[in-house]
């Protein structure tokens, strides 16, 4: 379990967050732009973004989440704030993937590790009414 929490712990601080939004059913891109910061929290880390959303037709937003980030098993869960599962994934290579289905849509994330400290998260979402891909980078903040 050392592994997976010395992983985990690399994560902590805070990190400069630029996202793009691409709606196909639309055809429009959206942005966000902001900061995530992960912060120990007795369990692991608890992940919270905030910032602007700019989506087109609409006027900017101010936007926020957030998560819990656990070691469990030689992977790091990620859970929904009240604590439950959304999605988890190994630690053991510079990319990593996992899903979540929440009826009736399918989400499926794509983790690159690759150019640490600089990462990336890419999200295909799709279902009866969505039909997009979410691309997030974050590079340590200043």
């Amino acid at each position: 379990m050392a592994e997976v929490e010395d992983v985990l712990r690399r994560f902590a601080g805070q990190w400069t967050l630029s996202r793009r939004i691409e709606d196909a059913r639309a055809g429009t891109t959206g942005r966000f732009e902001g900061t995530a910061r992960l912060t120990p929290d007795g369990g692991g880390l608890r992940y919270d973004e905030t910032g602007l959303l700019s989506l087109p037709g609409a006027a900017p937003m101010q936007a926020s989440r957030s998560y819990l980030w656990r070691a469990i098993d030689q992977r790091i869960a990620v859970l929904f704030e009240d604590g439950r599962p959304f999605h988890e994934f190994a630690v053991t290579a510079d990319t990593a993937r996992a899903t979540h289905w929440c009826d009736p849509d399918d989400y499926r994330v794509s983790y690159s590790f690759e150019t640490w400290p600089n990462w990336q998260a890419e999200w295909q979402v799709s279902g009866p009414r969505k039909s997009y891909r979410m691309i997030s980078s974050y590079c340590p903040a200043d």
